[in-house]
């Protein structure tokens, strides 16, 4: 007699009680969206299984309610690529945060005073977020991206963020902290009542901000005091 095989991702996953199947859809599929990766354009449905661990029966499920919705597209060959929701979600928050509205006038005007790539950076629970980033006019620079998290408190942005009172730290500086061959100055803007908004600063090669350490301190606190005014904080 032939042993039944042993199960696989093509079988029916266990049935879930009944207090517990709302959250879990929920969870399985946003772990869907996230087992994509920086520059993959579509993922195939064992690449999903592999990522997530699910059946692949529960994500062909998962994927249906999330096209419908527009949050991931079926392509020509199978596989699947996010789609044009998460970007229209994306859009409203960033416009829901006033913040927004204003930095890329700040971080350009900040990264041509100092030669540099400046970015912003927002808390997001254990780690940094980088919300804005325009990158420097030097061909040789670091190679961070908009919407990367970092975790906290490693870097110039992350101790601002961090720090239990970052009015008292003016500006930071910090030396191959995050990478041995980068380095960071960044200062705290402020909204509202004094509401921590995020951190500014710039980054590049370790000696070049080296260099000019002084001169990237006084472009950093600038503009981290023109943004807070922007913003309606309290410059005090």
């Amino acid at each position: 007699m032939t042993a039944a095989p042993l199960p696989g991702p093509e079988a029916n996953p266990p049935p879930l009680a009944p207090h517990e199947q709302g959250v879990a859809a929920v969870d399985r599929a946003l772990s869907l969206l996230a087992a994509f990766r920086d520059g993959e354009a579509a993922l195939s449905l064992a690449e999903l299984a592999a990522r997530t661990g699910l059946y692949k029966s529960t994500i062909l499920r998962l994927l249906a309610s999330l096209e419908r919705h527009r949050c991931v597209e079926r392509q020509a060959d199978a596989r699947w690529a996010l789609g044009p929701m998460l970007f229209r979600w994306g859009s409203l928050y960033a416009r829901a945060r006033p913040v927004e509205r204003q930095l890329p006038a700040a971080l350009r005007a900040l990264a041509e005073a100092s030669g540099e790539t400046a970015s912003f950076w927002v808390r997001h629970g254990a780690h940094r977020l980088c919300l804005a980033r325009v990158r420097a006019p030097n061909p040789i620079r670091d190679d961070m991206n908009e919407g990367d998290l970092l975790p906290l408190p490693a870097g110039a942005g992350g101790r601002v963020l961090a720090a239990l009172d970052p009015r008292a730290l003016g500006t930071i500086a910090t030396f191959g902290e995050r990478n041995p061959e980068t380095a960071a100055v960044a200062a705290a803007v402020f909204g509202p009542g004094g509401a921590l908004a995020g951190a500014i600063g710039i980054s590049g090669p370790r000696d070049r901000v080296a260099a000019r350490q002084a001169a990237h301190r006084v472009s950093v606190a600038t503009a981290a005091m023109e943004l807070t005014r922007r913003l309606g904080g309290d410059l005090g």
